[in-house]
């Protein structure tokens, strides 16, 4: 029924699923000291590392009759799975009312989304899945029989599809909660929805567990935010127009009366030099533009006595 390349990519996509679980429950033990059993579904496999995996086999494989070398598949992999990290993320943040994971307090984030962090990993988990990963696992594969290597790859893809499938109503039912809910932060909605799951079957008092750190936001609590960012934009533009008008006072306390009078002396003999014109002034005019220039020549000559700091 299924052609070899494609069980083999059914399989490698299980294979990276199940050890990206292994990897997510390894991760939050030593964070959390307790087993917690990630993803929306409920068996141990997570469908964004087969699906990464997957598509970076597919890819380098369609690039290696034009180029193969390791610093492509860095590049492939670095690109393909920041992709779908932001992607998955995205989708499911516009679906379910949730941002599942949050970077936007590690370097080099875009929108929380993804990190360069996770991007270099990205791209070496790349070169250790197509260089070293994969063929071990296709030597692996191939010693069991076409037949029963077709069998596992349609089995795993029928518990697969029922798995999603009732995860789909948990995750309909943790966004339901969320849209009725009218709490307004993060916090009690993630209560809310503990106390929802709590009273149902265990594949819902999983899911319940499997996103301790999840942040739920609905329009109230956008709208909220959006408040908060617009009153602290608004305070810290008053901030600097204070700053700047007790700078100015500073300024004009600190300045010698002295230095003060001989600016106004220097801009008032600018402005008598540009509006005096030899050829139209009265001989009054001229008279006095005579004597403040005698004026000035004589301060000027004080100026020069007096001795340099």
């Amino acid at each position: 029924m299924l052609t070899e390349k494609l069980i083999n990519l059914i399989l490698l996509f299980f294979a990276y699923a199940f050890l990206g679980w292994c990897i997510e429950v390894t991760l939050k033990y030593f964070q959390f000291h307790r087993f917690i059993n990630r993803g929306f579904l409920t068996g141990p496999w997570l469908p964004i590392y087969g699906s990464g995996a997957a598509l970076i086999t597919v890819v380098i494989k369609g690039l290696s009759p034009l180029e193969f070398s390791v610093g492509t598949t860095f590049a492939v992999s670095f690109l393909l799975c920041g992709f779908l990290e932001y992607m998955t993320s995205y989708v499911l943040e516009k679906r379910f009312h949730a941002r599942w994971w949050d970077y936007s307090q590690k370097p080099m984030n875009l929108h929380g989304r993804v990190w360069i962090g996770n991007l270099i990993l990205f791209g070496l988990g790349g070169v250790l899945i197509v260089d070293l990963i994969n063929p071990l696992l296709l030597r692996l594969s191939g010693h069991l029989s076409p037949a029963v290597r077709e069998i596992l790859a349609l089995s795993l893809l029928a518990v697969f599809i029922a798995d999603y499938v009732m995860s789909h109503f948990v995750l309909k039912l943790v966004k339901t909660g969320v849209e009725s809910s009218e709490a307004d932060d993060t916090e009690a909605i993630s209560k809310e929805v503990r106390l929802l799951l709590s009273d149902r079957s265990v594949f819902y008092r999983r899911f319940a567990e499997a996103y301790p750190e999840v942040i739920y936001k609905t329009e109230r609590i956008t709208a909220r935010m959006e408040a908060i960012r617009a009153e602290t934009e608004r305070l810290r533009q008053e901030a600097e127009e204070r700053v700047a008008q007790m700078r100015q006072e500073v300024a004009e306390n600190l300045e010698p009366t002295g230095s003060i009078k001989n600016s106004i002396i220097e801009k008032q003999s600018a402005m008598i030099d540009l509006l005096y014109r030899e050829e139209d002034a009265s001989p009054e005019i001229r008279e006095l533009k005579q004597e403040i220039e005698a004026k000035n020549a004589v301060l000027q000559k004080r100026r020069a006595r007096l001795p340099k700091l």
